[in-house]
């Protein structure tokens, strides 16, 4: 005998309500598949293209360094480092290694007074756009803090949350928590917002505040601008001059009450920033200047194979002061008989889930 039992889920699916609404999705999907939107990235990487690739600012260093690398395999990547370091505010020594495959990415580093630092990121299924990442650092001088996120990559949006030095063991919960959304518009036009929520402890009031992002790229060129709440507003400019010079422009502007106690004017601050990248055959040479006279250069040379050579400079005008660094890295060939190195070089490259 047949039951006659019927879910009230199923009961629910062939309301007509459901189907109306099952409808207006479904078509609503498909018109936005046929805009053909791409995946814009995360919010804090809008402008990586200046901060990170042509600006020199991130890349420059003073003192003495060397770093030798022992990778172990190549597919999955495993490798150990060597470095050391004479200058101000470097470690004198660091040990680290590192291990990554399609799904996971595992890095850690511990220097010559024990401070001991990681981060490990985990990409939940071979073709799954979530992302869970960690980082932590323990007896650095500085506290020890623990940073968690999670990630999630849509076709046309990314959406993330992020949780630093979270905390209930106060009776609530602190720390600071960053809520990241990027949209697609159009194939060349992105949106996004940034929400930010901190307490330093259960017995302050939590602070909030929100920023508003936008993102425009084109075939050679690519503009940003961040709109913070404290009245920060952050652009960039981007532009490929040729298959081997890159230029970029960044500026930040401030606003903000001089005394806001005494009911005090605006004080303003801002600082502009130019820097272009030269790519050769065997090297990179980086190169900016700011509105504040602050002038920097970053060249790395491959010298051979296995050696890479890094000269930075950094002159401060207004301060009268200037720096110098010098750095080898040396990375040893892994040791791998015939058959791994067959096996390595058919192996699909590792795509690690930074």
């Amino acid at each position: 005998m047949a039951s006659s039992y019927s879910s009230p889920f199923a009961a629910l699916q062939n309301s007509p309500i459901f189907s109306g609404l099952s409808d207006v999705y479904n078509a609503f999907q498909e018109r936005r598949a046929k805009l053909g939107l791409s995946n814009p990235g995360k919010v804090e990487d809008i402008s990586k293209e200046v901060n990170r690739d042509v600006l020199a600012q991130q890349h420059m260093f003073s003192g003495l360094r060397a770093e030798l690398t022992k990778p172990f395999s190549l597919s999955p990547l495993f490798q150990v480092s060597h470095q050391f370091a004479l200058g101000e505010r470097l470690n004198p020594y660091t040990f680290a290694a590192l291990y990554g495959t399609n799904r996971c990415f595992a890095q850690g580093s511990i220097d010559e007074v024990g401070a001991l630092s990681g981060r490990f990121n985990w990409r939940w299924g071979p073709d799954s756009t979530h992302v869970s990442k960690s980082q932590f650092q323990v007896g650095t001088g500085q506290g020890d803090s623990i940073q968690l996120e999670h990630e999630y990559n849509g076709a046309d949006f990314v959406a993330s949350l992020k949780a630093l030095n979270p905390s209930v063991l106060e009776g609530g919960l602190s720390g600071i928590l960053i809520g990241h959304y990027m949209q697609s518009l159009t194939p060349k036009l992105a949106v996004g917002l940034e929400a930010v929520w901190q307490r330093q402890s259960r017995l302050e009031p939590p602070v909030t505040a929100v920023s508003y992002v936008a993102r425009y790229k084109a075939e050679d060129w690519i503009a940003s601008a961040q709109l913070q709440a404290q009245g920060a507003l952050n652009t960039s400019y981007w532009r490929r001059l040729s298959d081997k010079v890159q230029a970029g422009v960044d500026m930040s502007l401030s606003v903000a009450p001089a005394n806001p106690m005494l009911g005090g004017g605006l004080q303003k601050e801002g600082v502009t920033a130019f820097g272009a990248k030269y790519d050769f055959r065997m090297s990179t040479f980086r190169a900016q200047i700011d509105s504040k006279g602050r002038l920097g250069c970053v060249l790395e040379k491959r010298v051979m194979a296995p050696l890479m050579m890094t000269f930075s400079a950094d002159v401060d005008h207004m301060t009268q002061q200037a720096k110098v660094g010098v750095a080898i890295a040396i990375e040893a060939a892994p040791e791998m008989d015939e058959q791994e190195m067959m096996a390595a070089s058919q192996a699909a490259p590792v795509n690690i889930p930074f």
